[in-house]
């Protein structure tokens, strides 16, 4: 599948490019970016990838791609996305597929009455830690899960000058669209959708103007409670995951180390791919993690499936919208 990248930051570079140029039956042939720094980084890690300066290129020139991957600022997801289903391109979407549920619906329809794919980028579901709470959860030897917890917790009290810590609603800079999105998708994955949502959304630094600090608790179908903390403002890190069920719990701590050894400049999938030394137990013993897999995702995509169904992207923005809804009046919202 030839595909055109749309946006080099952070993103492109660690979570997508590295990618796209090592799956078998995926060619990255574009990357579009008007960054002169990041122009330069293309050109010399992936010679064989065209460097595009404007997105609307990409549509003047659609018959020459088969795939999108849409990986701007998080107010032109949904924007980039219905351009390239318009133009009859497949389209990966990272984090959050789009600013509204309703928005998401109509990228669903789309794609659906289109017959393309149509692919959220949920890469957490393939981190070890998850994978390893997954499998559990699956085999039953939790027992009957009743609460869930999940953090993602950071300690960078200065607040940067950059889009994520914008004030402007459009900009989707709150950290409930950043990392709250990871957490909500894990708790979908493995519970699906909430009856009901509660949520605490504030901003806690100095000088913020973004929403830096979060906690949403969903009641599940069958009982089971999920429990997520998002925050820049931890100074000392909770557990990743604390799962208790009837019959047992399991306890992670730490990240799951795809995204330094991506940022690092790693070449994914290789040996020792994944694994991580982060210390976790099974009913106060020891276990080791599964190997994280962010590979597992676009060998999906190669393959021509979405890895991670869109109405679950759908869900998790309508648990988004509750959550906000939930802080504003301090109650709790049914889905």
């Amino acid at each position: 599948m030839r595909t055109a990248l749309i946006g080099y930051g952070l993103g492109g570079a660690a979570f997508h490019a590295p990618f796209l140029a090592a799956t078998e039956g995926l060619r990255l042939s574009a990357v579009v970016t008007g960054n002169p720094e990041r122009q330069a980084e293309v050109r010399s890690r992936y010679p064989d990838a065209e460097v595009i300066a404007s997105v609307d290129e990409v549509w003047r020139r659609a018959d020459e791609f088969d795939l999108v991957v849409v990986t701007t600022p998080n107010r032109f997801h949904a924007e980039h996305a219905r351009a390239a289903l318009e133009h009859g391109l497949n389209a990966v979407v990272d984090k959050p597929f789009a600013g509204s549920a309703a928005q998401a619906r109509a990228l669903a329809e789309l794609a659906a009455g289109r017959g393309l794919l149509l692919a959220p980028f949920h890469n957490r579901r393939w981190d070890g830690d998850f994978r390893t709470v997954r499998r559990l959860v699956a085999e039953g030897a939790l027992g009957r899960v009743h609460r869930f917890e999940s953090r993602f917790e950071r300690w960078r009290p200065e607040v940067k000058d950059s889009w994520k810590e914008s004030g402007d609603p459009a900009d989707l800079g709150s950290i409930v669209f950043d990392l709250g999105t990871h957490l909500v998708d894990q708790a979908i994955a493995l519970f699906g959708r909430p009856r009901s949502v509660y949520a605490e959304v504030r901003v806690l630094r100095s000088g913020a103007r973004a929403d830096d600090d979060a906690f949403l608790a969903l009641t599940h179908e069958g009982g089971a409670v999920s429990h997520l903390w998002a925050s820049a403002l931890a100074n000392d890190l909770g557990p990743r995951f604390r799962v208790l069920g009837d019959r047992a719990a399991f306890v992670s701590h730490g990240m799951d180390p795809q995204e330094d050894a991506l940022k690092a400049g790693a070449t994914p999938g290789g040996p020792g791919w994944g694994e991580a030394a982060s210390p976790a137990s099974l009913g106060g013993t020891p276990v080791p993690l599964d190997p994280g897999a962010y590979q597992d995702f676009y060998a999906a995509v190669a393959q021509g499936r979405s890895p991670v169904p869109v109405a679950d992207a759908v869900t998790g923005l309508e648990v988004l919208e509750a959550a906000f809804e939930s802080a504003r009046t301090a109650r709790t919202i049914s889905l």
